[in-house]
């Protein structure tokens, strides 16, 4: 028994410990990219950014990945494989637009490109991306079942969340995705670098759209609590 249980607790460590190194990585890679696109390292907004997600990160290994790390690494089953529509919204808002967020705003720094913009929106810029990822770690920590790409998870008896801000909106990761992706072209001061962040935003309110019908078609308990929680992304709003 306590083989067993000791070679459990090697394996998740090998799992966290491997998801970590693999976030990481491509925080750092991030950062690097936003410096090189700006061609300088002493600019104090592209540091607030690499603490802000930097922390996120931590606060996710700490408060989240400890609980729901199996959705996180699992393999995905037969009969739970991606939706198809997520397959291409996915690598679009959250790999490749925010990297051509983080270049643009990077190049208008460097090239001090118009529209340039107050101290007080890169304040507030920071806060919403604080925001946004702080809705984002509350989404997840709330929801056992939370995953990267849009399934419904039968071989893990999948239930509904209803607790934390899934009382208030049916989608609160996504809201924080939202956020954080407008926030951050304020954050570093780039006007231009709202067109990318935009679609993303596009994109994520799409991803809303259709992965709540896939849910109300395929998740038991889904449509009731659909009835009950009115809204998707904004309360009071949609």
């Amino acid at each position: 028994m306590e083989d067993n249980v000791q070679r459990q607790y090697t394996v998740r460590l090998k799992d966290i410990t491997g998801w970590l190194v693999q976030s990481t990585a491509f925080r750092l890679f991030t950062v690097v990219l936003l410096i090189l696109a700006a061609g300088r390292a002493n600019w104090l907004w592209a540091w607030v950014y690499a603490s802000l997600i930097l922390a996120f990160d931590a606060a996710t290994a700490a408060s989240v990945l400890p609980r729901h790390l199996d959705p996180l690494t699992e393999q995905q089953p037969e009969g739970e494989r991606t939706k198809s529509w997520d397959r291409l919204i996915m690598p679009l808002a959250a790999g490749l637009l925010p990297l051509v967020t983080l270049v643009v705003a990077g190049l208008d720094r460097r090239f001090g490109w118009p529209l340039e913009m107050a101290l007080w929106v890169h304040v507030g810029g920071a806060a919403l991306t604080a925001l946004g990822y702080g809705l984002f770690a509350w989404a997840i920590a709330a929801n056992p079942f939370f995953a990267p790409t849009a399934r419904v998870q039968h071989g893990r008896d999948h239930a509904v969340a209803t607790g934390g801000p899934y009382a208030v909106v049916r989608h609160p990761a996504y809201a924080g995705a939202i956020l954080s992706a407008l926030g951050i072209p304020l954050m570093l001061g780039s006007a231009w670098a709202l067109i990318p962040a935009a679609a993303v935003a596009a994109l994520f309110v799409a991803r809303t759209g259709l992965e709540d019908a896939a849910l109300q078609r395929e998740l038991p308990g889904y449509a009731d609590y659909a009835r009950r929680t009115h809204r998707r992304l904004i309360p009071g709003v949609w």
